[in-house]
């Protein structure tokens, strides 16, 4: 054999090998079917599906807290803008209260005097000139009839004929006085260059004739004003921000060809829908979000407009990236430690019963004492072969330790059925609280029902003190006056000295509740009240629960403590509930007292309604 083949065969033998061993590593560690297909369903399918909806949560909260974020950005940079054109407004009112610039104005170049035309000239320089001195106004100009001596004068001064071509021209006359706002437009200025500026404008009438119109103020900003305050706005790139008028024409956008144009009617309709708000847009198959706010001197919409991905920061998109690896890894877990896990347990379990399986055949179930102890569930199924035997020969004794017991797991049982719908009742309650109230209302409604729950549980025991029992009463009846706010009032006789009794527990409060939901309530026509009362006499507890609800029959009042309900006439009455209630009261009490004791009712159609309980006294040891 060549050296060659021979390094050949061995490199087989050792691939043969290896595959070997993992087969019989898998075989090892293999599951049942059923087994992984219950995992997978009952494990890893809803833990994933939980997962994915934290994710969805997570991220949605946090794109809400981003977008809220991003608003109170928005509207504070809209404040701030408002109060600068504010400021502009404040100093146009105050030049057009000035009473001499109206008089100035009517002077006509042949009513007075060349010395009369010089002093109005230097007068309304020095208006000018105190109205630029403000950082905020770049440019002062009035526009007056080409007739006056210094409309020509074209620095601050200019004919009102060469203000009429522009388009703002019939909103400013129409305004009757008020301040229109124009949008961002280029002029130029004689002596200082080009600028990119916006005015307020507003006409000036002659006082003396008053359907005559003596001028045209304006008052010019330079665009760095809206530009400085939008760029310190730290939104991602691509996210537009600009300015809308009232009439839907962008008159600020960081994109000048833009300024002047109409925006998509789909947004323009959400910009009247209110003064601020947030909303998402669908536009060429991509939501885009739109967040706008006003301007309140002069009706503008501040709008910051982007896809999600363009709005949102990117800490926002680090923290889903890592919220999706995280999703990852914990399905990865799910998935892979379990497994092995699993595959652990289900390995030493067949080993185990194979073992069991082998000794029972060979030697019989005696031999089953002889086997390592075990634990568990091997421990369980090794003992259950053997106690199937020796139960054959206890039944007698087992049967009649299940006698003795029948007794207590009657009471227990009737116990346990206590009608739930308190409970989900009252968590509904707190529920529409929390979104109609405030955070005291709730913090009383959870004390209350943490003190039901405490009273009504009582550590697991059957047997409470009747301090506890009245106690469980009152909370119960003060849980429902915050749910039925203003339909009953309650109150306790109780006779002193019954705090050293014990009895039975939650036997008043179905009667309680009974006397509420089926006696108050539907009383539409008065106040209800609830009386509650407790005393001994002669070695027995006597409680009366008193409404002056709508009473019932005599004869339904005696069905409901001798028949038991059925599950249909408890799905199909609407009394099902309270015929529950005091036929497990009554068989309680009979179980715990005797024959002799038990529960009474005495009501009248129309006015109302006394359940009486009387039981044996225990005492507190």
């Amino acid at each position: 054999m060549t050296p060659m083949r021979k390094a050949h065969e061995d490199a087989s033998h050792r691939s043969d090998y290896g595959i070997g061993s993992v087969r019989r590593l898998l075989h090892r560690f293999s599951i049942p079917r059923p087994w992984l297909l219950a995992y997978l369903l009952l494990i890893v399918v809803p833990a994933a599906v939980f997962l994915y909806g934290y994710y969805e949560r997570s991220a949605s909260i946090l794109k809400n807290e981003v977008m809220r974020t991003m608003q109170q950005a928005l509207k504070q940079a809209g404040s701030n803008l408002s109060y600068r054109l504010e400021h502009i407004q404040d100093i146009s009112n105050a030049a057009f209260m000035n009473s001499n610039l109206h008089s100035y104005l009517s002077v006509g170049a042949d009513d007075q005097s060349i010395a009369i035309q010089l002093k109005v000239i230097e007068d309304l320089r020095y208006l000018v000139d105190t109205v630029q001195s403000n950082s905020d106004v770049y440019h002062v100009r009035l526009f007056v009839d080409k007739s006056k001596l210094y409309a020509q004068e074209r620095i601050n001064f200019f004919t009102l004929d060469s203000l009429q071509a522009r388009p703002w021209y019939p909103a400013i006359i129409g305004g009757n006085g008020g301040i229109v706002w124009t949008g961002i437009y280029h002029e130029s200025f004689l002596g200082e260059g080009d600028a990119n500026i916006f005015s307020a404008a507003r006409m000036l009438r002659d006082p003396e004739n008053y359907d005559k119109v003596s001028g045209v103020l304006m008052i010019d900003v330079q665009e760095s004003l809206v530009s400085d305050i939008l760029s310190a706005l730290q939104f991602s790139p691509g996210t537009q921000v600009y300015l809308v008028d009232e009439s839907g024409t962008i008159v600020y956008h960081p994109d000048r060809s833009l300024i002047g144009t109409k925006v998509d009617r789909s947004i323009f309709d959400v910009l009247r829908q209110g003064d601020e708000g947030i909303r998402t847009l669908k536009q060429n198959s991509d939501a885009n979000n739109v967040m706008y706010t006003t301007l309140n001197p002069t009706g503008w919409k501040l709008v910051a407009q982007g896809t999600e991905s363009q709005l949102s920061p990117q800490s926002v998109k680090l923290t889903q990236r890592s919220e999706w690896t995280s999703l990852i890894e914990y399905v990865t877990l799910f998935l892979i430690l379990p497994f092995v896990l699993l595959a652990i347990i289900v390995r030493g379990m067949n080993r185990r019963v194979n073992h069991v399986i082998t000794v029972i055949r060979k030697e019989g179930t005696d031999s089953l004492n002889d086997l390592p102890a075990a634990s568990g569930d091997f421990h369980m199924l090794e003992r259950s072969v053997d106690h199937l035997i020796i139960r054959v020969r206890t039944l007698v004794e087992e049967k009649y330790k299940a006698e003795l017991h029948e007794r207590e797991a009657q009471l227990q049982a009737l116990q346990a059925q206590i009608n739930p719908h308190f409970l989900y009742n009252t968590l509904d309650t707190i529920n529409w609280i929390a979104i109609g109230k405030g955070a005291t209302d709730i913090s009383q409604m959870i004390d209350s029902l943490a003190k039901y729950f405490r009273l009504s549980l009582n550590k697991g025991q059957s047997i409470v003190s009747v301090e506890d029992e009245l106690r469980l009463a009152q909370v119960y009846l003060e849980i429902q006056q915050s749910r039925f706010l203003d339909t009953f009032d309650f109150k306790l006789e109780i006779q002193e000295g019954l705090d050293a009794y014990r009895m039975p527990k939650l036997i008043l409060q179905p009667i309680v509740e009974n006397a509420l939901l089926h006696g108050i309530r539907k009383a539409k026509d008065r106040r209800g009240l609830i009386v509650i009362s407790a005393k001994e006499d002669k070695g027995d507890l006597f409680f009366a629960v008193s409404d002056n609800g709508i009473g019932m029959e005599e004869s339904l009042a005696s069905r409901l403590l001798t028949e038991a309900p059925t599950e249909s006439a408890n799905r199909g009455s609407s009394d099902s509930g309270s015929s529950y209630g005091l036929f497990n009261v009554n068989e309680r009490i009979k179980l715990y007292s005797g024959e002799n004791y038990g529960v009474g009712i005495d009501s009248r159609l129309g006015v109302g309604t006394t359940v009486t309980v009387r039981l044996k006294a225990g005492f507190s040891e």
